[in-house]
């Protein structure tokens, strides 16, 4: 589900404000997308890929086994990636986790087909990553070890973590039944596209 960290200028800052609302819309699109996917039985890719599968096999909250599963990675962004992107990518998984624990509380549907939640869920994720990329926070976790591999080894950060979500999703077949993988997998594919086309080097220069 994470992103390569986009390239930026220093001709553009933004303002906090626009980082702020940035990072709570960008938030606020995944949380939709993850609700759409829980409520269809299906999953995506990276650390919220992980929790997903945790929460299908144990019970436990999906938004409170995302924010568990991200707490290693922060001392190690803090290094990597510095203060600004830490602190960013805790508020974006902090925000995202309590929206992602209540938001079901809000939103019901009572008829939704796989195919096109995995669809419309693509969408919303590949947005609201899309965000927070530009304002330079992420959803921790896969992201961050991707970029560590690109930096360290020079891996595309990319590939990395196309490899990542190719794990959890072959995961899923020992949690979730075939069709709801299958399904998933669509909607990592419309995500992946959408970034694809949307997401490329020096075409944004804000940061």
């Amino acid at each position: 589900m994470d992103i390569p960290s986009p390239h930026y200028s220093t001709s553009l800052r933004h303002s906090r404000f626009e980082d702020f609302q940035a990072l709570c819309a960008g938030t606020l699109f995944v949380a939709m997308a993850l609700v759409l996917f829980g409520q269809a039985g299906l999953l995506t890719g990276g650390t919220a890929g992980a929790a997903f599968l945790l929460h299908y096999a144990t019970g436990m909250g999906l938004g409170q086994t995302f924010f568990l599963l991200n707490l290693p990675f922060y001392g190690f962004a803090w290094k990597r990636m510095g203060g600004e992107f830490t602190f960013k990518t805790f508020a974006a998984v902090l925000l995202l986790s309590v929206l992602t624990e209540f938001a079901p509380r809000f939103v019901s549907i009572q008829a939704l087909h796989p195919a096109f939640a995995a669809v419309f869920g693509g969408l919303l994720l590949g947005t609201g990553c899309l965000f927070l990329a530009r304002h330079r926070a992420s959803l921790g976790g896969a992201t961050i070890v991707s970029l560590y591999f690109q930096e360290r080894r020079g891996w595309r950060a990319g590939k990395v973590q196309l490899v990542i979500d190719c794990a959890v999703l072959m995961a899923a077949l020992f949690v979730v039944a075939p069709s709801r993988v299958g399904s998933s997998i669509l909607g990592a594919v419309v995500m992946g596209g959408f970034l694809w086309v949307n997401h490329r080097p020096g075409r944004y220069v804000g940061s």
